[in-house]
């Protein structure tokens, strides 16, 4: 019995030294010629939009790919097999295309608006996200009208805000 309390002694006294060890803090590490150099490129607006652009018409494109994909033809009982094929192939290049552009345009002047706003502003908050996604909203619209571009600012500026809110990138 012995063994067994003074076990439970040992480990009760080997957690309490361990909780009052005093933590090691790391010394700063100022970052290297190379990241410096890489985060400057990063900060760039246009670098910041071309990749934005290029990783939305990526995105389009694969969005493209599967919603074609779902689509039925109309007289498919009277169509062969191979038709059907040439007819979903069809179906699924011109989608992909035009989500292609049109998620790269989006990413594009999304991320452009927020960056110059960011910039002019000096500041990263939300209202950078509301202009941003209103600047998207309207130029991505604006062939319908006023009415539509103010709708389309409207709906996708509350939209990138509710996606910020839900990825909780700003306090």
């Amino acid at each position: 019995m012995r063994t067994d309390s003074g076990a439970e002694s040992t480990n009760a006294s080997t957690s309490t030294n361990e909780s009052e060890k005093p933590k090691i803090i790391e010394p700063i590490r100022l970052p290297t010629p190379e990241e410096i150099r890489g985060q400057d490129i990063w900060n760039n607006c246009a670098v910041r939009s071309v990749v934005s652009g290029v990783m939305g018409g990526g995105l389009g494109l694969f969005m493209g790919l599967f919603l074609g994909a779902l689509e039925n033809p109309i007289m498919q009982e009277e169509m062969t097999g191979r038709q059907q094929f040439i007819y979903q192939a069809k179906q699924m290049g011109r989608r992909s295309w035009s989500s292609c552009k049109a998620f790269a345009l989006m990413g594009l002047v999304f991320s452009a608006a927020e960056c110059v706003v960011e910039k002019a502003r000096a500041k990263h908050d939300i209202t950078n996200t509301v202009i941003a996604g209103c600047a998207t909203g309207g130029a991505i619209s604006a062939r319908g009208g006023l009415k539509t571009a103010c709708a389309g600012c409207a709906g996708f500026a509350t939209f990138s805000v509710l996606i910020e809110k839900f990825l909780e990138r700003h306090d």
